[in-house]
């Protein structure tokens, strides 16, 4: 990836039957432009990556257009007697660039503690798996005025045992729990204001150099009608979509918005 690119990355979630999944990408990659400047990165469910990674080589091979494909959760184990997981060596082995890890639904529904978080990564890396690395507040958290360190113990809970050199493979996605999947979105001041103190964070910990290349992405009910707002913070280098990356237009003005935002730059 070229130095802070927008990057636009899609989380499908538990969504898409196969034939669905596969027109929804064909749709993606006819309407791409192959001259693109945002990175975009596709997360299907997992039963997908390895066809849509084979989408991706073929993408680029005969058309010159270029995505990235991510999982959206990893086992925190290597191997062993774990019944249903997936480890970090065989989406690796599938070709696969990113893993989402500390989703707020994970956290929420599957109990995944900073802990547990801290050990996925580390099997990421020891795969040579990149990280897209969520963290975000409730709303309690936010109306109490703890947002700020409550997304700081997340950050520093999980990351800051990396080094500055492993930090270069980490994109950081900030999700106000309250706004994923509500309709609710945070206003672009809260959103740049979160960011700032997320990149001062990494700054304090690992050093400009580190805080000035590392991605930061908005994870809060985006869409295609604010996504120009946001991604035109300093700080908001584009967004991890949930809902509106089902649909292949609502997903491409998406996209369309980071480019804007990528040329004013």
């Amino acid at each position: 990836m070229n130095k802070r690119n927008k990057i636009v990355a899609a989380n499908w979630k538990m969504n898409k039957t196969f034939d669905e999944a596969q027109d929804l990408v064909d749709e993606i990659i006819e309407k791409l432009p192959n001259n693109l400047e945002t990175d975009v990165i596709i997360c299907p469910p997992l039963v997908y990556t390895e066809y849509i990674t084979d989408m991706a080589e073929n993408a680029e091979e005969e058309k010159g257009v270029t995505f990235f494909t991510g999982a959206q959760n990893v086992s925190q184990f290597n191997d062993g007697a774990y019944t249903g997981e997936v480890s970090a060596k065989m989406l690796s082995e599938l070709g696969t660039d990113f893993v989402i890890v500390g989703h707020s639904e994970r956290r929420k529904y599957f109990g995944e503690t900073d802990q547990v978080l801290a050990e996925k990564i580390n099997r990421c890396f020891e795969n040579d798996l990149s990280v897209i690395f969520c963290c975000g507040e409730q709303l309690e958290d936010r109306e109490a005025g703890k947002h700020l360190d409550v997304v700081k113990n997340q950050i520093a809970n999980a990351l800051f045992h990396l080094t500055a050199e492993q930090m270069e493979n980490i994109i950081i996605a900030y999700e106000p729990v309250w706004a994923i999947g509500t309709g609710k979105t945070a206003t672009k001041e809260q959103a740049q204001e979160m960011h700032k103190f997320i990149r001062s964070l990494i700054e304090e910990k690992f050093g400009e150099e580190t805080a000035d290349n590392i991605y930061i992405l908005y994870g809060g009910s985006c869409n295609a009608d604010n996504a120009l707002e946001l991604f035109s913070q300093n700080d908001i280098d584009g967004g991890l979509i949930g809902g509106a990356s089902l649909v292949a237009d609502k997903f491409l003005k998406i996209i369309s918005a980071a480019e804007t935002c990528q040329k004013d730059n």
